[in-house]
């Protein structure tokens, strides 16, 4: 596991990654805790304020081996393969397109069945939780009945080797023991392992006009010790209907104060198709320019503003931080799919400005949105 994220040098440029390895199991046997692998982190599990970024590649199950992570809570979003997990909990089936939340301390042992990928929000300071929906009010966003526990299983298993890894200050410690650590006959309490299926996200989105700030699609936050701001949130882009009006529909150009780390389940990403793939990732980094590519501008800057569906076949999600994250010697350079020509998808932007632009140039309002309403507000 590599896990080093401060000795590298910043890097602030957009960063787009194809997508990651697996290893073929006829060369090599690769199990979850093996094939964990970290791209980009930022802060330090001693001083317990963190998030960092790691993705799975793994084809071959933990046999007798057990996991606990000692620094936080792993947040996991499978993207190839199903996930078998057993807990001292109980067991979940982690299927792509949904998630898994296993808090600090808890022991599991994952297995799979072939090839199986799929990336890691891992926070130190405190636990994933519902976001508070405010002026949504009771009904929105991800609800609290549609999360799974396990129940409560247990096996009894002696005079048998056993492997239990901890995860301790960013390094991997190991102790072997003669029993299942898995021989837990019940729990209670709400301190458990749970799982959710981001199908069951009811989506909150803007019916009127302009494009609204992705946080109305997260579905848990880590909150750090400011009000609004957060270690770590997990937003999707799930399917939806468009129908905002006299607007440029996808994302907006922009330079944020947080870190934007994306990745692909499946489909294709509306505002990137092509480059973006699934099982690949990209992270653009707090206050580095990044918006939609060139294709995407043209295509719907002109596109007739009916109602239509949007990211149908697609789930695209993004860990975002207020922490700068800094990326690994492994995400930069031993992985191998860093993709050295993305900062071309922006290239072909041409500059569209025409001070003597009226409303009344366009007939179905699309390209309004590219430059405000002139004659309200004069030239932006």
């Amino acid at each position: 596991m590599t896990n080093k994220f401060d000795d590298e040098e910043p890097n602030p440029a957009q960063l787009r990654w194809r997508p990651f390895d697996i290893a073929k199991a006829e060369e090599k046997s690769v199990d979850f805790v093996e094939g964990l692998h970290t791209i980009a982190g930022a802060g330090d599990p001693k001083s317990r304020n963190g998030c960092v970024v790691h993705v799975f590649l793994c084809n071959a199950s933990m046999e007798n081996k057990a996991f606990y992570n000692s620094d936080g809570d792993f947040l996991i979003v499978p993207q190839q393969g199903s996930l078998y997990i057993t807990t001292e909990f109980g067991k979940m089936k982690v299927d792509p397109n949904e998630i898994c939340v296993i808090q600090q301390g808890m022991r599991f042992s994952v297995m799979v069945e072939g090839p199986t990928r799929g990336y890691i929000c891992e926070v130190f300071d405190a636990h994933f939780e519902l976001p508070g929906l405010g002026p949504i009010g009771a009904n929105g966003l991800a609800n609290p009945r549609d999360f799974l526990h396990p129940s409560a299983w247990y096996e009894d298993r002696d005079n048998e080797d056993f492997k239990v890894i901890s995860k301790f200050q960013g390094a991997l410690f190991q102790v072997e023991q003669s029993h299942s650590p898995f021989d837990v006959v019940a729990w209670h309490g709400n301190y458990a392992p749970y799982k959710y299926n981001l199908a069951h996200f009811m989506v909150i989105n803007a019916v009127a006009f302009d494009h609204a700030d992705p946080s109305i699609f997260t579905v848990l936050t880590c909150q750090s010790a400011r009000p609004g701001v957060a270690i770590a949130d997990f937003v999707i882009f799930p399917p939806r209907w468009g129908v905002a009006d006299k607007t440029f529909r996808p994302p907006y150009y922009h330079r944020n104060c947080m870190s934007e780390f994306m990745g692909l389940i499946y489909g294709n990403y509306e505002a990137k198709e092509d480059g973006f793939a699934p099982g690949g990732a990209s992270l653009h980094s707090m206050m580095s320019p990044h918006g939609p590519d060139a294709e995407c501008f043209d295509k719907l800057s002109v596109a007739k503003l009916m109602p239509q569906r949007v990211a149908d076949g697609t789930m695209a999600f993004m860990f975002e931080s207020s922490l700068s994250l800094a990326v690994t010697n492994w995400g930069n350079k031993l992985c191998g799919k860093v993709d050295p020509e993305y900062y071309k998808c922006w290239q072909g932007l041409k500059k569209n400005f025409n001070p003597n632009w009226k409303p009344s140039d366009v007939e179905n309002g699309a390209a309004a949105s590219n430059t405000g309403d002139l004659e309200e507000s004069g030239p932006q």
